[in-house]
């Protein structure tokens, strides 16, 4: 609900379409990727954001850049609708983002909220976050700050520059791979009221082999969020 902006989604596609036939080495090539998951509920950093999901994904990249589209629907007409856009670029460990998260909820007398190409302060169904992150190896860190949009979290009403930070762990076990994350929010905003332990997340996958040329990866998620008092168990399946 995962980084987005608008603009600079934009210039990056024309700038990708305009220069990779030409500049492209015969060793470099553009990657993309399409896909989705099936899940039985959307946990994201310790929060509960919608019962059985489908979510789907596509993402071009090109030497450490890539620009990633993200989405969730959900099977219940009340969990909201969802569209992610990322900018990332990454070299060796480090990786910095900017992601444009956007909602719209089911109305009662029907049609959805959330004009798309609304933009006002405090009129859109946006929010806009950075992301700075490094991969260590055995541990990886992410600060994650809502800079931009629908975030007007504070008690009094001024923005909260919403922040969590992850810190995740991944190895193998008894033949998965697992990871664990901790995360944290240091001040009050969309996480909690101040600082809190927000997430505890243990995670395992393991892909399923139907035969020499099909398989499906799975996966099976416990989180707690000890700010919440919130406990989730979820499955997933990704095509």
């Amino acid at each position: 609900m995962k980084t987005k902006s608008v603009k600079l989604k934009v210039i990056a596609i024309a700038l990708l379409s305009a220069t990779l036939p030409f500049t492209a080495k015969a060793q470099d090539k553009v990657e993309a990727s399409v896909g989705a998951d099936l899940v039985s509920g959307y946990i994201w950093r310790g929060t509960d954001c919608g019962g059985v999901s489908i979510q789907p994904s596509m993402s071009v990249g090109y030497k450490g850049l890539s620009l990633t589209a993200w989405g969730s629907v959900g099977i219940d007409k009340d969990d909201a609708r969802e569209i992610d856009l990322t900018l990332d670029y990454s070299i060796g460990g480090f990786s910095v983002a900017i992601t444009d998260y956007w909602f719209s909820y089911h109305k009662e007398d029907g049609g959805y909220t959330g004009d798309y190409f609304k933009y006002g302060a405090h009129s859109t169904a946006h929010i806009f976050e950075a992301t700075l992150g490094y991969d260590f190896g055995p541990l990886a860190l992410s600060w994650n700050t809502y800079f931009a949009g629908d975030d007007y979290m504070k008690e009094n009403g001024d923005r909260a520059y919403s922040t969590y930070v992850g810190i995740s762990a991944p190895f193998k076990l008894a033949g998965l791979d697992w990871s664990a994350e901790v995360g944290i929010t240091p001040w009050e905003g969309a996480y909690a009221d101040k600082f809190n332990v927000t997430n505890l997340t243990l995670k395992a996958e393991k892909e399923i082999k139907f035969s020499d040329s099909f398989s499906l990866p799975t996966f099976a998620q416990l989180t707690f969020n000890p700010h919440t008092q919130g406990a989730y168990f979820a499955f997933g399946v990704s095509f």
